[in-house]
C-alpha cells in the first residue's frame, strides 16, 4: 500500500484505502463489488464520515490480500487522535491515588474535594513537603528521614503513613504545657488507678496533658492496621492511637507501650517512632522486632502486672481458670478484669476466652476534644 506523503500519521482510514484503489486502478464501484456493498456505503467510509468495523476489516483484508489488523489499527489510531482529550487531572489523581486513600481522605475531611490542580497543593502540605518527589511510595523520599533501615520503619504502609501525618497535623494545634518527663514518670501510678475502670480511663488523656504529652485518638483508615504511635514535635512528645480493637487490655497495653518510648527517648531523632501493631511490634517475647520495641513491649506488661505474679498464676490454674479465680486476681493486683484476661489468652492462645470483659472502651473517651474519625471530623489546618 502506498501512502499519501506530508499527511497526519492519524489519518482517516478512507485515504488509505483510496490510495489502494489509485495503485490497483480500481473505481470505487469497483471495490464495492467486491466487497459485496453498496457505493453508498463505502462512500460514508472514503470521505471519513464512516468508521471501519470488525467485519469492515475482515473484509478489506481479504480484498487487499493484507491483515485485517492494520485497518483497524489505522482506524483505532484516527479515533484516539480525534478523540476529547481526558481531564488533566485524571493523571494527578492518579499519580495520588496509586498509593494513597485519597477518597477516604476526603470522605474523613482531611483533604478537601476540589478541583484536582489544587490535588498536588493539598497533598504536598498534608505531609508537610515541597515536592512530590519528596513524598514516599510516590517519590524519592523516606518515612522516616534519620532512621536506620530497620524492620520496623521500611515496614510502615501508605495508609499507616496517611494516619501518622493526621496525628502530626492535629498535634500541631494542640496547645499543652511543657514537657516534663518528671512529670510523666510520678504519673504512672495515677495513670495505672485509672485503668482499674472502663469508665474512669477518660481521665488519663488530661493526666498525660498536664505532664506535655499529647494525646490524639485516631480512627485508622480501613484495612490498615495501626494501634499506635509515638511522635515527636520538636521536644514535645505525642501519643497517637486508634482504639481499633475497641478492647481495655490492648487500650493498657498500647497507651504504656508509647509512654515507654516517650520516656526513653525513642523516635525523637526521626521525629516519629515505628507505627506499633498488635500484629507487628506489639509482640511480646517475638525475636524479630528491634530492642526499643522490646523494652517497650516489656516495661507495658510489668506495668500491668508484674510477670513473674501473672506466670505464677497461670501455672497453678491453667488450663482450667475459672472467671472467679481472674477476677479474684485481677482485683489482687488492682487492675481490670480485661488485662488479666487479655494476657491468659495470649498465653493460652484462646481468644475467646472470657471476652465479654474486653470489648467497648471508646465510648468512655468520647468526651476528650482531640479525636477524629467515628462520624467526627477534627478541624485542622491544611
Amino acid at each position: 500500500m502506498t501512502r499519501t506523503p506530508g499527511k497526519p500519521l492519524a489519518e482517516h482510514p478512507g485515504i488509505f484505502i483510496l490510495d489502494e484503489l489509485e495503485a490497483r486502478g480500481w473505481a470505487q464501484k469497483d471495490l464495492a463489488y467486491v466487497l459485496g456493498t453498496s457505493p453508498q456505503q463505502l462512500h460514508r467510509i472514503l470521505s471519513g464520515i464512516g468508521n471501519i468495523t470488525p467485519e469492515f476489516a475482515l473484509a478489506l483484508g481479504d480484498a487487499f490480500d493484507v491483515s485485517p489488523e492494520f485497518f483497524s489499527n489505522l482506524q483505532k489510531l484516527y479515533d484516539l487522535s480525534h478523540a476529547r482529550k481526558p481531564d488533566v487531572g485524571v493523571r494527578t489523581r492518579a499519580s495520588w491515588a496509586s498509593e494513597f486513600p485519597i477518597r477516604k481522605m476526603i470522605e474523613r475531611g482531611w483533604i478537601e474535594d476540589t478541583d484536582s490542580g489544587l490535588l498536588d497543593a493539598q497533598m504536598l502540605r498534608f505531609f508537610g513537603k515541597n515536592s512530590m518527589t519528596d513524598v514516599p511510595f510516590v517519590g524519592s523520599g523516606f518515612v522516616y528521614e534519620h532512621a536506620a533501615k530497620k524492620t520496623d520503619y521500611s515496614e510502615t504502609t501508605p495508609s499507616q503513613y496517611v494516619w501518622l501525618h493526621r496525628v502530626k497535623k492535629m498535634a500541631e494545634s494542640f496547645d499543652a504545657p511543657s514537657y516534663s518527663e518528671k512529670t510523666l514518670r510520678d504519673s504512672l501510678p495515677e495513670l495505672r488507678r485509672h485503668m482499674l475502670s472502663k469508665a474512669d480511663i477518660g481521665q488519663i488523656p488530661h493526666i498525660l496533658k498536664k505532664c506535655g504529652v499529647r494525646f490524639l485518638l485516631i480512627e485508622s483508615l480501613p484495612n490498615t492496621s495501626i494501634d499506635g504511635v509515638c511522635l515527636w514535635l520538636s521536644d514535645q512528645p505525642v501519643i497517637g492511637m486508634t482504639t481499633l480493637h475497641d478492647r481495655m487490655d490492648n487500650f493498657c497495653f498500647v497507651l504504656r507501650h508509647e509512654i515507654e518510648h516517650i520516656l526513653n527517648g525513642d523516635g525523637k531523632k526521626e521525629s516519629y517512632s515505628p507505627i506499633d501493631s498488635m500484629d507487628g511490634n506489639l509482640r511480646l517475647n517475638a525475636d524479630d522486632i528491634s530492642e526499643q520495641e522490646t523494652m517497650a513491649n516489656n516495661a507495658a506488661a510489668e506495668f500491668l502486672i508484674p510477670r513473674d505474679k501473672l506466670l505464677s498464676f497461670y501455672d497453678r490454674k491453667a488450663p482450667f481458670i475459672s472467671e472467679r479465680d481472674v477476677l479474684a486476681f485481677a482485683a489482687r493486683h488492682e487492675i481490670h478484669p480485661a488485662v488479666a484476661v487479655g494476657q491468659i489468652q495470649y498465653l493460652s492462645k484462646k481468644y475467646n476466652w472470657l471476652r465479654k470483659y474486653l470489648k467497648g472502651i471508646r465510648q468512655y473517651l468520647g468526651e476528650w476534644e482531640y479525636r477524629d474519625g467515628w462520624g467526627h471530623v477534627a478541624p485542622t489546618e491544611l
